[in-house]
């Protein structure tokens, strides 16, 4: 398998790495995040209307530019490598990819266009955001009236919901789950939450019997897992790419401090231990890299079953890779690496903050463990 970049690929990367360079310098994150609202709607605007990033994950049929899962990647990474307080994985390597798989043509029709626009930024309510299959037992109901349904229950902890203009929720429906479209507007109750990351916001979402209009049931006759797993599989493979983005930003600013700190007459760059230390998590990184990529390069000709369990592989990688950088990060740095005034605190929170989003290392080592003994088995 080839995974160079190609010309374009190459100039998506360096142009999104240029742009948030400037537009999320590590001054105008910790604005936001001292804000408190970890969301940065101007930069929204620019990268998802003006320049067209949200229309990288849409496909053509649907007013989009319907480019590869490798592209929404790199943009994804990019994200993730300087913090980037904007909804863009929620976005495009969440919501959009559940539409595109069980939505209804209505409803793709409805949302897909608007989200290739920029015109809305959408998330979903994951029923535990810290399982691998996340989407089941959400804990909300649904129950149909005349005109509509009725939703009830709790969701505690949505991503990115403050900044989303919509909403998917799966609910159990008579036996079976269903998918629920809430907009902004349907004066559904949330609450932000106060959390570690400062860079991403988390609500708590109540339903109690919101009414929603028919329409609002935007899946087509009911899913299950297996329907789903494909755009689980998307989610899973952009969360990682924007850990090992982390990564990589959190690595940079542990390669400039070295060079620069002196101890004993010499750069700590220069003692062995600490070259280690730095080459070990270059080694690292390449080797998540080349598994998520490769993983999107065969996606289309994958099956399902080999979509999740690379997902799950480069998850693993990801969330041990980010954790591993930011901890050396902070020791490396020395006393100040623990202070507000250097940014390894912010590296670390996203760290953990993301380390058990959608299954933890462990979680997804098990589930790699289980598939792989049950295909024995099956031989």
């Amino acid at each position: 398998m080839n995974l160079v970049l190609s010309d374009d690929q190459q100039l998506i990367r360096e142009e999104a790495s240029r742009l948030l360079r400037e537009k999320a310098s590590p001054q105008n994150v910790r604005r936001i995040v001292e804000a408190g609202t970890g969301f940065d709607a101007a930069l929204w605007s620019m990268i998802a209307g003006e320049l067209g990033w949200c229309a990288m994950a849409v496909p053509e049929a649907y007013g989009g530019l319907g480019l590869g899962l490798t592209e929404r990647l790199l943009l994804v990474e990019a994200v993730g490598e300087r913090l980037a307080p904007v909804p863009l994985w929620s976005t495009t390597c969440a919501a959009a990819p559940l539409l595109e798989a069980i939505g209804s043509r209505a409803a793709r029709e409805r949302y897909l266009p608007a989200i290739a626009e920029g015109r809305i930024a959408a998330t979903i309510a994951w029923g535990r955001i810290d399982a691998s299959e996340p989407l089941q037992a959400t804990g909300v109901t649904s129950k149909a009236v005349d005109g509509g349904y009725l939703l009830d229950g709790h969701v505690g902890q949505v991503i990115d919901q403050p900044a989303a203009d919509l909403l998917l929720v799966s609910a159990s429906a008579d036996g079976e789950q269903a998918l629920f479209a809430l907009e902004r507007e349907a004066g559904y109750e949330s609450r932000q939450l106060e959390t570690l990351d400062g860079t991403r916001p988390i609500a708590e979402l109540t339903l109690n019997a919101q009414f929603i209009p028919d329409a609002s049931r935007v899946d087509d006759g009911g899913f299950d897992a297996s329907s789903a797993s494909s755009a689980i599989a998307i989610a899973q493979l952009g969360l990682a790419a924007e850990q090992i983005g982390a990564a990589r930003g959190v690595m940079d600013l542990t390669l400039a401090y070295v060079a620069e700190r002196v101890q004993f007459g010499r750069t700590i760059a220069s003692f062995q231990a600490v070259k280690h230390r730095c080459a070990r998590l270059e080694v690292d990184l390449a080797e998540a890299k080349a598994l998520i990529y490769g993983t999107a390069a065969g996606f289309p000709s994958a099956t399902p079953e080999e979509r999740l369990l690379e997902a799950s592989g480069a998850r693993a990688l990801a969330s041990n890779l980010l954790f591993r950088a930011a901890e050396e990060s902070i020791q490396l740095h020395g006393g100040v690496g623990f202070t507000w005034e250097y940014d390894p605190h912010l590296y670390f929170k996203r760290a953990q903050a993301t380390c058990t989003l959608l299954g933890s290392e462990e979680a997804h080592l098990e589930a790699i463990a289980a598939r792989l003994l049950d295909k024995e088995a099956a031989a």
